[in-house]
């Protein structure tokens, strides 16, 4: 391996112990549940997910996207982490 790739090497994983230097913008995936695998979306500002809590009651959150938020803390927006007023989409 040379020189110059070992660096970068290096570099990424300094990079990997600062996650803050990280900011999600837009992000889609499968969380898989206790009954079902969940599709959670965040487009910059709202959450979603297409599980029944999230789709039926009022609460504007369930405990997937609650687990996503404090797994991505460190890269996500104070807004986006503690969102409360979340619309289904």
């Amino acid at each position: 391996m040379n020189s110059a790739m070992i660096g970068k090497i290096e570099k990424a994983h300094r990079y990997a112990q600062e996650p803050g230097r990280v900011q999600f913008q837009n992000l889609t995936a499968t969380f898989q549940g206790g009954h079902d695998d969940y599709q959670v979306t965040f487009d910059g500002e709202h959450w979603s997910c297409s599980c029944h809590t999230f789709e039926s009651h009022s609460v504007g959150t369930c405990s997937h996207i609650m687990a996503l938020q404090e797994i991505l803390a460190p890269m996500l927006t104070t807004d986006a982490r503690y969102a409360s007023e979340l619309q289904p989409v």
